[in-house]
């Protein structure tokens, strides 16, 4: 669309109309500035329509949707404005008006009709082949019979460990004719059933974000960044993950925190595939991911997929973040005032949608917001400052364990289950609460897709009835630890076998039997890099002994080494200040306990914005030492001697009962 000049009479209209328009709805509008957290200053040089591009700064104290920002003149009244979004158009594609294929002279050509006068930036070809590498050329042409080249030595494959182009780039341009000569010279022809036109579409200013990798986690075939954007309510555009890393495949997945009913998780947003490979003596890589998505937290996860490869080096991860600008109308020069940080009010409702595509359109004024800085008269809304952060009382009686939380700093607080904590509560942590003095202090569940190691203590124990199987007894630290991955490695240069895992469990009369928890198929041979053995738990070990066997058949037997297992990591997100007097406490292991429901899900999107503060658990406190029924303590032989025991003690009373009971006369 085109900027409408000064001199138009439109432009006039336009101006005229919204300043009538802005100027009326300025009349009617009442609101308190002392409710809203942070201002910034607009110096205004003279009357008319004015833009302010949003620094991230700005974006990061509003509300997600950006529903709490006002701007206030000289005089205290409210000043309407719009909002946009400064986005590129979706990418579109048309399929050409006639598509032949012909193979001859060593090379496959394809014929394109292009059917539209509209520019195209590329075309994709599409194939059922699923591995190939080929080079190509592609030619434009008005009448079909004087060619331009357009793209020479360009690569297209196909790879098995999915890298993929198939698509080449043409410098923008409207023709009549596209001819691809694909290159069979070195390989067999492959089938090219159809294409796709890439139509050229309008671009969007952009700038870059500032990306901290916070942390990074390494677990079998995956890598976790997790990322501090700086800033929350960005709209990125593109992620760029920077590796000097020379041949490399990846599929990469990024995923953001939300809220949700049972508390905070990850929702995948982009899924993708970077690869930097050699083709044909050509270097070919992929390292950005597109987005064009808004990112209502600061923090972004990207899981890196490595499977049997080793995890992939990586020097930074850059972005850019898309401009969002504000639109309104000055009615006079001088100092106006940027607001935001109000988490309770509604979206302002002003009546310009009529006139929003002109005013993009009209010429304005750039203004340059100052640096954001609190309200000195801030007041919170009645709403929040009666939001408490403080729970129900609770009775601590029915909880087992407890644990202390030492906290250092007054924020947002996190802390992580540990596996201990894990094994002696409920499955899904039904019983954890987090109490100070009598009372509760809501929480929110992090389920993460992060998993920690466990080292498994490991011994030979065959079983001397099947000499050709192998087995191996694994020691967990206690029973009924939540893992859900079992791994170990192999010296043993060439093999093949079925793993079993199992652990013998005590049925309710006592008698014990084998319970499957996973198996696999492992494979090795010397040409190929070492693979750990991955199984999969199916259920959780009840037991703290596991058993891993395999069948030999007439083959000798494999060497494992370095066994360990893994567990989800969960953490719990919570609000509280250091007090001496009041410690903070973890309790946990009430199998009567159901989930609780805290009011805190109101301001969930807060913690997530919010910096944590990380607090590490003290040593466990043991409050109940006394089983609650003898009989549940006893297994196997045990368990019979006393049943046994307990029937013979009844048996005797009822013998001694019945000599006193009044002998029947004949």
């Amino acid at each position: 669309m085109k900027r409408i000049p000064r001199s138009h009479p439109l432009h006039n209209f336009c101006v005229i109309g919204a300043s009538a328009i802005f100027v009326a709805a300025q009349a009617c509008l009442a609101f308190d500035p002392n409710e809203w957290r942070n201002t910034q200053t607009l110096d205004i040089p003279a009357a008319g329509l004015v833009h302010v591009n949003l620094p991230a700064t700005t974006l990061d104290a509003a509300q997600p949707g950006l529903e709490d920002l006002r701007i206030v003149d000289s005089k205290g009244d409210q000043v309407p404005y719009l909002i946009e979004r400064l986005l590129p158009d979706a990418e579109s594609m048309i399929q050409p008006a006639e598509f032949r294929s012909t193979i001859e002279n060593g090379a496959t050509h394809l014929n394109l009709k292009i059917g539209t006068r509209a520019p195209i930036v590329g075309v994709s070809l599409e194939t059922p082949a699923t591995r190939f590498m080929k080079a190509v050329d592609v030619e434009g042409s008005q009448d079909g019979t004087t060619w331009t080249k357009l793209a020479g030595g360009d690569s297209l494959f196909q790879l098995p460990n999915g890298a993929t182009k198939l698509r080449v780039s043409l410098p923008e341009g409207a023709w009549e004719f596209l001819r691809v000569t694909i290159d069979d010279l070195g390989s067999q022809p492959m089938p090219f059933t159809g294409a796709q036109l890439h139509k050229a579409r309008t671009t969007a200013p952009a700038e870059a974000v500032p990306i901290t990798i916070k942390t990074r986690d390494e677990s079998p075939g995956t890598t976790r960044l997790a990322l501090d954007l700086g800033a929350s309510n960005l709209t990125l555009g593109s992620l760029r993950i920077e590796s000097n890393e020379p041949v490399f495949t990846r599929s990469v997945t990024l995923a953001v925190p939300e809220v949700g009913d049972d508390g905070i998780r990850e929702r995948n947003i982009a899924d993708a595939v970077i690869y930097r490979v050699n083709v044909n003596g050509k270097n070919e890589a992929h390292l950005e991911i597109p987005l064009e998505s808004e990112i209502h937290t600061r923090e972004l996860f990207v899981v890196i997929r490595n499977e049997d490869s080793p995890p992939l080096s990586i020097d930074t991860v850059r972005a850019d973040r898309r401009l969002v600008r504000l639109t309104f109308f000055a009615n006079r020069p001088g100092r106006y005032s940027l607001l935001s940080g109000n988490t309770q009010c509604a979206a302002p409702r002003y009546d310009l949608s009529a006139l929003s595509g002109k005013l993009r359109n009209a010429t304005a004024t750039d203004v340059v917001p100052s640096a954001l800085v609190s309200n000195p008269n801030y007041r919170p809304p009645e709403a929040l400052a009666a939001l408490t952060l403080t729970g129900a009382q609770l009775d601590v009686a029915k909880w087992k364990f407890r644990k202390l939380l030492p906290l250092t700093q007054s924020s947002v607080q996190q802390v992580e289950l540990d596996p201990e904590l894990l094994a002696r509560s409920q499955r899904g942590q039904h019983d954890i609460r987090i109490v100070r003095g009598e009372y509760q202090l809501p929480f929110l569940f992090e389920r993460t897709s992060l998993s920690r190691p466990i080292s498994l203590n490991a011994a030979a124990a065959n079983d001397p009835k099947k000499p050709a199987f192998s087995r191996w007894s694994l020691k967990l630290p206690q029973p009924w630890l939540p893992i859900t991955r079992l791994v170990c490695a192999s010296s043993s240069p060439l093999f093949h076998r079925q793993m079993r895992l199992w652990e013998e469990v005590a049925d309710e009369r006592g008698d014990k039997f084998a319970s499957e928890l996973g198996r696999a198929t492992w494979d090795q041979t010397p040409n190929s890099p070492n693979r750990d053995l991955v199984i999969e738990l199916n259920a959780r070990p009840q037991s703290d002994t596991l058993f891993l066997e395999t069948d030999n058949g007439d083959n000798p037997a494999i060497e494992l080494r370095d066994f360990r297992s893994y567990y989800p990591v969960t953490r719990v997100v919570f609000k509280a200040t250091p007090d001496p007097a009041q410690p903070v406490w973890l309790y946990y292991g009430n199998l009567d306990a159901t989930t609780p429901r805290y009011d805190l899900t109101l301001v969930a999107g807060e913690l997530l914005k919010t910096e944590r503060g990380t607090v590490t658990a003290a040593t466990q406190e043991n409050l109940s030492s006394k089983a609650s029924f003898v009989g549940q303590t006893l297994t196997g032989s045990t368990r019979y001697i006393f049943w046994g025991a307990l029937a013979l003690v009844v048996i005797v009373l009822l013998a001694i009962m019945s000599r006193f009971l009044p002998k029947t006369q004949k």
